[in-house]
């Protein structure tokens, strides 16, 4: 497009308005183009504040001087041994004493620039900017671009208080509001309908207090559609006009392509009865929690008692005698308390409307042609498991049966969920985009080019967690990512959160976080997430963390890897060979190695004490006795070069050993078992990994078809795998193991053993369990969760209680490793008087005496007594301080 004239920005007014014209409304009509490669912009410098400059590694010489040039029509060119050309003028910078503020600290000490007084900074910051080190002559020694983000937190703090971002229609009028302080011109360009062509196109006026643009329209324009047309300076393409959505957006058209005026209030958005609808009340504190991690689309899209409309979509979960929502009614009557969505709020990765479906070919089990014919469509087909979220503030269309329904059927799902005494959490997606600069996708950094997303010291967004990094360190995208989680929960009555990559965000912005969700919603909202520590941020480098070693004492909880590694083996991101040698507490360390095993016996006591570890909710403060015979608290156990126990309440870690990431537990434990496991005892394992998780403090986290032996085929990250990969059979016939071998995306390492070992074993007729297996796998499932449920004293709420009640018997030196057995002190609660679980991972049974407790009455636990697990029922015994638990199996005996 061709450049045209724009009112000059260096006017001292309190708001700038910018007419439009007739030719800007053909601008609204236009696609948003795919634009040429960018050019690699250097940005070595940072603005630290409104007034003051650092150049990291700039040595100015006698004679020498450091200017910053500027251009409005963004055609600036700085060439080593030339003056400047093309910039509308300069500002002279004149050494300064401020200090380095902490949240640069990053960049490294050194010399400070300011301003010189009298630049209007707001004016500087809507134009191209080049900081220049030039000989006292004029000719350029060294110029690199600059990185706005502290200059705009300083000059448009106010913005942080502005509450109307969006379109927000009433009856006398529609006001929409976008945040683009360094725009030079934005115009608002409305449609009648979400397809029809533009209907006006009106100015905004610039607030140049907050940075702020704002239309007020007469009227309530409800269910028109509308983009924002953008003039502005980036980094890499110079001035350019951008037709980009709402980052605010509450409803879009389909695939996103506009935004859509709505109102959330109205009637219209409303499934009948949803501000009436009871909600669940079961969860009094965060230790309470059972949660069920479930993708919408796996839920559904294989349940042939579900209307054909319906599967995979929101509405799905209204079908109350479907077999999947019988499944989840079950386990709600045993207890399950949480529902957690993988990423629902609007992504970028699947058509909302055309979307592809695969021909998978009938194939042998261990056959590489069903994995062909899902990824040749992958890219268009109608799953991924979303994290690379679009717009935060409106959920995903391609889970409606029309993207215009988006708001009603994702709340009927959600009123669906609470009838089923189930509350509803969220997985939430702010670390990164699914596209920044000028990408077609791209929406923040086309409305603020370089301020949304975290730059490294050249000015490159990192991508450290897979995408584009967001900068929630920054004020306006920690208050965009507070104000979208307070929409979900007040809009959407959203029970619990989780966070993706949390450990890449600052503790404080998650705190406040914290305090408006739970003020939106008039209780706590339990927050949990990856706390995992890498990347540009790890260690504290730029902030203080939402990482597991940075978040003690907030509240918030973290995955832990503790109990979740010895459990399985090895770590998140094994492959080859390791995928096997490297077995688990689970899964046969030292007691039953497989063909490539090669442990000693002193890992697999190591392994016991990791497993205590996670017991004990992975308490910083908590005593054990080491097998090694030393008294040590948890966090001066060392696990890998971080402390074992990392958290300062049981609210703070969530156990697991099961999520969407790697392979599933029945997965790992297909590699790393010895082959000639029966399909019996694979389902025993795998419920020993489910009763770890039930009887540990904490918070209790599962995935979803654990309790129904599921498998991906393999899989290790089936985030594009389709549904084929990501099947779940709510009629319990299949777990969907050998439907041939993974994609080779992802599962293809290692030299190329990763392929050759899943081969081997999907072509084993003797692995994949039947109908009976699944059966009692589930049965159990059911009864560890009322085991939790009915026992308060595996969710105890406080450390200090946990440190005074929970004990370790047969621990120390000298212990047996394959038998873990927890006692936990009940006197003074009421209930009962003691709880003794006890999980023996050998494929024979084994025997703890306790002559302490000889005189003791301990039985099997009622739940137990009537259970599904036969094999507890008859051979597990308490006599005369022995206590008998049969072969792989997880037992609990209580004090009545």
């Amino acid at each position: 497009m061709p450049a045209r004239p724009l009112l000059s920005m260096l006017l001292g007014l309190t708001l700038i308005a910018t007419a439009a014209r007739a030719s800007d409304l053909d601008d609204c009509n236009a696609d948003v183009p795919v634009p040429a490669p960018a050019a690699k912009a250097l940005a070595e410098a940072y603005w630290l504040d409104a007034r003051t400059l650092q150049w990291p590694g700039l040595k100015l010489q006698a004679g020498e001087r450091l200017r910053l040039h500027h251009a409005s029509s963004a055609a600036m060119r700085a060439a080593a041994g030339e003056a400047v050309a093309g910039a509308d003028g300069a500002v002279e910078l004149v050494p300064s004493a401020a200090p380095l503020p902490v949240r640069f600290r990053f960049i490294g000490d050194g010399p400070r620039f300011a301003l010189a007084g009298g630049v209007d900074v707001a004016a500087l910051l809507r134009e191209q900017l080049l900081l220049v080190h030039e000989a006292a002559d004029g000719r350029v020694l060294a110029a690199t671009g600059v990185q706005i983000a502290g200059a705009l937190d300083d000059r448009y703090a106010a913005a942080e208080r502005v509450t109307d971002f969006g379109a927000h229609p009433a009856r006398a009028q529609t006001r929409f509001a976008v945040w683009a302080p360094t725009a030079q011109r934005v115009l608002l360009c409305r449609h009648a309908g979400p397809e029809s062509p533009a209907i006006a196109v009106e100015a905004m006026h610039l607030d140049a207090a907050t940075g702020a643009w704002r239309a007020e329209l007469p009227g309530d324009l409800s269910g028109q559609s509308y983009r924002y047309l953008v003039d502005v300076v980036t980094p890499t393409h110079g001035r350019v006009r951008n037709l980009v959505t709402d980052p605010y957006s509450v409803a879009l058209t389909a695939d996103s392509q506009r935004s859509v005026v709505a109102d959330l209030a109205s009637r219209a958005l409303k499934p009948k009865g949803w501000d009436v609808a009871p909600r669940p009340t079961r969860v009094k504190a965060a230790t309470d929690q059972l949660i069920y991690e479930l993708h919408v689309r796996d839920f559904s899209i294989s349940d042939a008692t579900v209307r054909p409309a319906w599967r995979g979509k929101y509405l799905a979960f209204t079908e109350s005698a479907s077999n999947g929502m019988k499944h989840l009614q079950a386990l709600s009557r045993a207890g399950l308390t949480d529902v957690h969505l993988l990423p629902v709020f609007d992504l970028a990765s699947v058509p909302e409307r055309g979307c592809k479906t695969p021909t998978v070919p009938q194939a042998t089990a261990d056959s590489d042609a069903q994995q062909a014919a899902v990824m040749a469509v992958a890219a268009d087909d109608c799953f991924n498991w979303g994290y690379d979220p679009w717009h935060f503030n409106a959920p995903e269309g391609s889970y409606a049966t029309d993207p215009l329904q988006r708001v009603v059927e994702f709340r009927a799902m959600v009123m669906a969920l609470h009838k089923a005494g189930l509350r509803v959490g969220m997985d939430m997606v702010y670390n990164h985009m699914s596209a920044a600069g000028q990408a077609p996708k791209s929406v923040l950094d086309r409305l603020v080019p370089g301020y949304y997303h975290r730059l490294n010291a050249k000015g490159e967004i990192e991508r450290s967690t897979c995408c584009d990094n967001t900068a929630t360190e920054h004020r306006m995208m920690a208050k965009l990512m507070i104000d979208s989680a307070a929409l979900w929960v007040r809009e959407y009555k959203i029970d619990s959160m989780r966070f993706d990559l949390m450990g890449h965000q600052p503790r404080e912005a998650m705190e406040r976080l914290q305090k408006r969700v739970n003020a939106e919603a008039g209780r706590p909202v339990q927050l949990l997430g990856e706390g995992w520590n890498f990347g540009e941020v790890a260690n504290g480098a730029r902030f203080v963390q939402a990482s597991q070693l940075s978040l003690n004492g907030s509240g918030i909880g973290a995955f832990s890897d503790r109990g979740r590694d010895a459990a399985r083996g090895g770590g998140a991101g094994e492959g080859g060979d390791d995928s096997v040698r490297r077995q688990g507490w689970l899964n046969g360390q030292v007691y039953a190695p497989n063909a490539l095993a090669n442990a000693k016996p002193e890992e697999l006591l190591g392994t016991a004490d990791m497993i205590r570890v996670g017991l004990a909710g992975s308490l910083r403060g908590y005593e054990l006795t080491t097998w090694r015979g030393e008294k040590k608290r948890l966090d001066a156990i060392p696990y890998g070069d971080q402390p074992a126990g990392f958290a300062s309440e049981p609210g703070e870690v969530v156990n697991y050993v099961e999520n969407h990431d790697n392979q599933t537990l029945f997965d790992i434990n297909t590699l790393k078992l010895p082959r000639d496991t029966s399909r019996e005892d694979r389902a025993r394992v795998q419920m020993l990994g489910a009763a770890l998780v039930a009887f540990s403090q904490g918070v209790a986290y599962f995935h979803a078809g654990q309790d129904i032996l599921r498998s991906k085929s393999l899989d290790r990250n089936s985030y594009d795998s389709g549904d084929w990969f990501n099947r779940l059979d709510w009629s319990y016939q299949s777990n969907h193991f050998g439907s041939g071998l993974p994609p080779r995306q992802d599962n293809y390492g290692a030299k190329g053993r990763d392929w050759e070992l899943a081969r081997e074993r999907l072509a084993d007729a003797s692995i994949a369990p039947g109908p009976a297996e699944i059966a009692w796998a589930r049965d159990v499932f059911r009864d560890l969760l009322r085991i939790r449920t009915s026992t308060t004293l595996l969710r105890l709420p406080s450390a200090a209680e946990i440190k005074k009640r929970v004990s370790f018997p047969g621990s120390g030196a000298g212990q047996n490793p394959v038998l873990v057995a927890a006692r936990i002190d009940g006197r003074g609660l009421g209930g009962y008087k003691a709880v003794m679980t006890l999980i023996n991972v050998a494929p024979m049974a084994q025997v703890l005496e306790l002559p302490a407790e000889a005189r003791s009455a301990w039985a099997l636990h009622p739940v137990q007594r009537r259970g599904a697990d036969e094999r507890v029922r008859r051979e597990a015994r308490f006599t005369k301080g022995r206590f008998e638990v049969p072969a792989r199996s997880a037992v609990v005996f209580v004090l009545e």
